[in-house]
């Protein structure tokens, strides 16, 4: 069993990285956005001090630890107001699926450079046409010799214009029944016939969305992740269970970050005689706030306990449960600090209206709620699927 309570080691982690937060923290990402580049100097120091790869093998250059200790990363420096996307995307599912299930030469090559962010790697599934039903996804690739030809399309792809190749996710024709199974392909940026073109979204953020042309682009057998064709599911669900803990964890630091906002602003702002913080109208729904960010707290480290453990069915329930309560703390969070500070939670001054799009984003991506919810009836409680 998981404890509850954090070891020493966690403590001091998330005590160091809240430390490296607020030497940045939201101006910095404010100012970063503005000028329309990526946070490369928060990303630099993270990784020259280890955090980047906390979940990746001591063997290629990373911390050893797992999904438990990059939670923590993320979560601390969202707290800080300058969360880092593509924790969640470089080495949390790329670096784990690659750590799990690449070969020697696509481990040495790839977890060096993701564990201390000189390199970074983009995740590829979502299509225009198939969104979250992965098995209509239609990114296919073909043997041409021993090269493989892959061509299809994907959307909302993070962090593209930064990465120095994509995890795509595609399929590939069973030569024994003919059907498409799903395998992962690592795809640098710059090879021929790959095409991005940004999404242009009302999301303040430094990392981009892009959707993606893929035009018969030649691969080395190499690109393949792993040596067998028919690992892809298990490949494709040791990534994605990682990337709702974190997401989980993204969202927990934002709803954090929001909350010492508009705890600061009840404590000080002052209209009759008190401050306004001392009304139960104020302060009642901000201790509700706090409630449900620790309540998900609480499920996203039991998500990560599971896989770290090697638990993937555990932690496939638990992680889609951490998603989703941290998701809606998140929302409720945000939303009631803006409501706390009333006309200054939509000023550039106090930096809160931002979240308000921001949030949505952990109740939309990177699987919907009411994707969850089906995943629960169906998987946990046997109720029988409607679609």
């Amino acid at each position: 069993m998981t404890t509850l309570i954090e070891s020493e080691e966690h403590k001091a982690l998330r005590s160091a990285v809240a430390a490296l937060g607020k030497r940045y923290g939201c101006d910095y990402l404010t100012r970063t956005v503005a000028e329309g580049r990526p946070l490369t100097e928060l990303w630099s120091d993270a990784g020259g001090l280890g955090y980047l790869g906390v979940n990746l093998p001591e063997a290629y250059g990373g911390g050893g630890g797992g999904i438990s200790e990059l939670s923590i990363v993320l979560e601390e420096l969202g707290a800080a107001g300058s969360p880092l996307l593509m924790l969640v995307v470089s080495p949390a599912i790329c670096g784990t699926v690659i750590a799990r299930f690449g070969t020697e030469d696509q481990k040495r090559e790839w977890l060096p450079g993701l564990a201390d962010g000189t390199r970074l790697m983009a995740f590829g599934i979502t299509e225009p046409d198939a969104g979250s039903n992965s098995h209509r996804i239609t990114t296919t690739a073909r043997r041409d010799g021993t090269d493989w030809l892959l061509t299809g399309r994907k959307v909302f792809i993070s962090g593209v214009d930064m990465a120095d190749a994509v995890l795509i996710v595609g399929r590939t024709e069973d030569a024994r029944t003919g059907r498409l199974k799903p395998c992962l392909f690592i795809v640098p940026t710059d090879s021929e016939g790959f095409r991005k073109r940004p999404i242009d979204m009302e999301l303040n953020a430094a990392e981009k969305q892009f959707e993606l042309v893929l035009d018969d682009v030649r691969l080395p057998a190499s690109a393949l992740v792993g040596e067998a064709e028919d690992a892809g599911l298990l490949q494709l669900f040791a990534g994605l269970n990682p990337e709702r803990i974190m997401t989980a964890a993204f969202a927990i630091g934002m709803g954090r970050y929001a909350l010492a906002k508009a705890i600061e602003y009840a404590r000080d702002r002052t209209v009759w005689k008190a401050p306004i913080g001392a009304h139960q109208a104020i302060a009642h729904p901000l201790a509700q706030a706090h409630i449900d960010l620790e309540l998900a707290r609480l499920m996203m480290q039991k998500a990560a306990h599971l896989y770290d453990s090697g638990d993937d069915v555990g932690a496939g329930e638990a992680a889609n449960m951490a998603k989703y309560a941290a998701g809606e703390a998140c929302v409720r969070a945000v939303d009631q600090a803006v409501h706390t500070l009333g006309g200054n939670g939509l000023t550039r001054e106090y930096g809160l209206a931002s979240l308000i799009t921001a949030a949505r984003v952990a109740r939309i991506a990177p699987v919907s709620r009411e994707m969850i919810l089906n995943y629960v009836s169906h998987q946990t409680l046997g109720l029988p699927k409607s679609y």
